[in-house]
């Protein structure tokens, strides 16, 4: 396979929020930047079809003092589980990216006014901001483009290139060519987004039909894993909700109420349609429309009845720019009027919360190595993605000005080593396809490391996923390119659920949806980081206190 060398001050793996603007900030401040994204800038990405709140504080709005803002944050959303210093960090700088985002045709307001609504409690500053996102991926590319920055598409990053515990590169393969691209670079900042696919989705026949995009599969994480860097808070998992069997982000966009089948409302918000607020109850309950079915009660429905014309347009307009386009058109062909027709709304599969470790710099344990955007621990969605990094993108820049050029030759066995891996899985005539190891991934993941994992579970799961790991090395195969990056997903979904388990097992509490039947409680003295990495091709542990 013809490999490429490609040298750059800064590379940028995945094209996202995160990636496109710590490349703008890089190349600003002079840096020669490329960005290696496995689909298109324009559409990638958990964001690419739209995104529609934008957590901020606007001084101007809420008040001087930001420490409100900082307290209601920390109680809502992080929960304890993020260092203190990275939200006033973040916050104090939203408004600048707000301003920054309008001027280049991201409109920030709606009819010529910063509209706060969604994911609101009565009583509470409200803290997400409506905006039409529908094309900022369009927009940070062209804004990207004009900085000077290389933006290469359909190339898959797969590995990171070490040297003495420093990054010095990231190996590529191309999507559609035979040919691997080796990437030289001062230091690398790695946006590649969440993890999905690791558990099964909402109706499992339909691997891609889940909230987020089915592309965001943990690469950075595992990559850097792979590397010597460290991961945190993995066994803690996340999980979203919407409309059942029709999985789709954007829970706050909806102007109702949820109710349960004799119409009463699940949460003790809102009793009616409120679109300043929206109903705040699966945010801190999503687990309830499992229980609501398991105890008798459900199904549980989004319940938009009674909202006016005004309201049912301004719900349509955000969906749109929420990246819901396919739902709209979907109401619009079945004839289902959201102002009398409730929708039951379900709980989507298990993602894991946590990410690469770092620092408020985006700084990971390994040097040269950065991490912005949801794949980052501390990650609080789209404003943090765009935030920090800008922020990171700042920082990328003086590490790599300080930083030896990376020599070609640097890694050569393990670069060979990688080629060798590559051409062993497109060259197989017989064997199991990624779609086979992803699913026994997702079962595995399921039934041992699920909603329900103790101590006995989670040792028989270890071992199936060392087993399948294993055999999927040796076996796997790839008919094309495109069929190689699914592989090569499915490898970084291995190594992702690897951290799950090792977590899962140490972790011996419930937190969150973490919840092991063996442990039922709560425990205050575990209220710290669970680290995570590989030494000598196995996984290490360690516990760190939260800065508070």
């Amino acid at each position: 396979m013809f490999v490429e060398k490609v040298r750059t001050d800064i590379l940028c793996v995945g094209g996202g929020i995160a990636g496109l603007m710590a490349a703008i900030r890089a190349s600003e401040l002079g840096a020669d930047v490329i960005v290696a994204d496995k689909a298109n800038t324009r559409y990638s990405g958990s964001s690419g079809a739209g995104n529609d709140h934008f957590m901020c504080y606007i001084p101007e709005i809420h008040g001087p003092d930001i420490r409100p803002i900082i307290e209601e944050v920390q109680r809502s959303l992080v929960a304890g589980m993020t260092h203190s210093d990275f939200v006033p960090i973040w916050l104090e700088r939203t408004f600048d990216i707000i301003k920054l985002w309008d001027s280049w045709g991201i409109p920030m307001k709606y009819n010529g006014r910063y509209e706060f609504a969604g994911h609101g409690y009565p009583g509470k500053p409200l803290l997400f901001i409506h905006y039409s996102g529908q094309h900022q991926k369009k927009v940070l590319t062209k804004e990207a483009l004009k900085r000077g920055v290389k933006i290469i598409n359909r190339v898959m990053v797969f590995d990171l290139i070490t040297d003495e515990n420093r990054v010095v590169g990231a190996l590529g393969t191309d999507t559609r060519e035979e040919r691997l691209i080796e990437f030289r670079a001062r230091s690398v900042i790695l946006g590649t987004g969440s993890c999905i696919r690791l558990y099964p989705a909402p109706n499992p026949a339909s691997m891609f039909n889940v909230a987020y995009s089915p592309g965001v599969t943990g690469d950075g994480p595992a990559m850097a894993y792979r590397a010597g860097a460290e991961l945190t808070n993995m066994e803690i998992p996340l999980r979203w909700v919407g409309p059942r069997y029709f999985a789709r982000c954007g829970k706050a966009t909806w102007i109702g109420v949820l109710r349960d089948s004799q119409g009463s409302p699940v949460g003790p918000f809102v009793t009616r349609p409120e679109r300043k607020y929206g109903d705040v109850a699966s945010d801190i309950y999503p687990k309830v429309f499992e229980d609501y079915n398991r105890s008798g009660k459900g199904p549980v429905y989004m319940d938009c009845r009674g909202i006016s014309d005004e309201d049912h347009e301004y719900m349509m307009y955000f969906f749109k720019n929420e990246g819901l386009s396919s739902l709209v058109h979907h109401l619009e062909d079945e004839r289902i009027d959201l102002r009398k027709n409730p929708i039951e709304f379900a709980t989507y599969e298990m993602m894991p919360k946590g990410g690469l470790y770092h620092n408020g710099k985006g700084e990971t344990s390994i040097k040269g190595l950065f991490s912005v955007g949801d794949e980052a621990y501390a990650s609080m969605g789209i404003s943090m993605a765009s935030t920090y990094g800008w922020l990171t993108g700042e920082h990328a820049v003086r590490y790599a000005k300080d930083s030896e050029s990376p020599d070609k030759d640097i890694a050569k066995e393990e670069v060979n080593a990688k080629k060798a891996m590559v051409e062993d899985i497109r060259m197989r005539e017989a064997g199991p396809d990624w779609k086979e190891v992803n699913i026994a991934l997702q079962q595995i993941m399921e039934d041992y490391a699920g909603s329900n994992r103790s101590e006995t579970l989670l040792n028989a799961g270890y071992g199936h996923l060392q087993r399948l790991k294993d055999k999927t090395l040796s076996t796997v195969t790839a008919k094309n390119q495109h069929e190689l990056l699914r592989c090569l997903e499915v490898l970084d979904l291995l190594d992702i659920g690897e951290t799950v388990f090792v977590g899962a097992k140490e972790r011996k509490e419930t937190r969150g949806m973490h919840v092991r039947s063996d442990y039922p409680f709560t425990n205050p003295l575990l209220e710290k980081f669970l680290l995570v990495k590989r030494v000598d091709n196995k996984p290490v542990i360690r516990w760190i206190d939260i800065k508070r």
